[in-house]
């Protein structure tokens, strides 16, 4: 840079015409390489989006089946349970006695399994 000589005022002037030659310039290079820089970002973010939505698009499908798999099981069950409770009532009003005679077994063996376990353990 030229020397700066205060008592020439015409080379004063000429200095600060070139100090904000070159300040503009700076800023002008400042904000190309910013504006390129956020233009950059802007882009990968963009393709990042792109290759985001298949996935996404993907993810959602597949949640969606689950809940439909899930639903119709659900339904499946119901109507099963439905059925054994259908048969069931017509056993019972078929075979009464037997019905009873079969509870009561069962009842029996149930009661008899609760009080060994229910017993304390007695060690030898």
């Amino acid at each position: 840079m030229p020397e700066l000589n205060i008592a020439n005022p015409s080379s004063a002037q000429n200095f600060a015409d070139k100090a904000a030659t070159s300040a503009d310039s700076a800023i002008r290079s400042t904000q190309r390489v910013t504006n390129d820089a956020f233009d950059s970002l802007s882009g990968g973010v963009q393709n990042l989006r792109q290759q985001a939505a298949p996935a996404m698009e993907h993810l959602n499908d597949v949640a969606q089946r689950s809940v439909d798999t899930v639903r119709d099981r659900a339904q499946q069950l119901r109507e099963r349970a439905m059925r054994v409770q259908d048969t069931t009532v017509d056993y019972i009003k078929d075979e009464p006695v037997k019905a009873m005679l079969i509870a009561a077994a069962t009842g029996a063996g149930l009661m008899a399994l609760l009080s060994l376990l229910a017993r304390p353990s007695q060690r030898v």
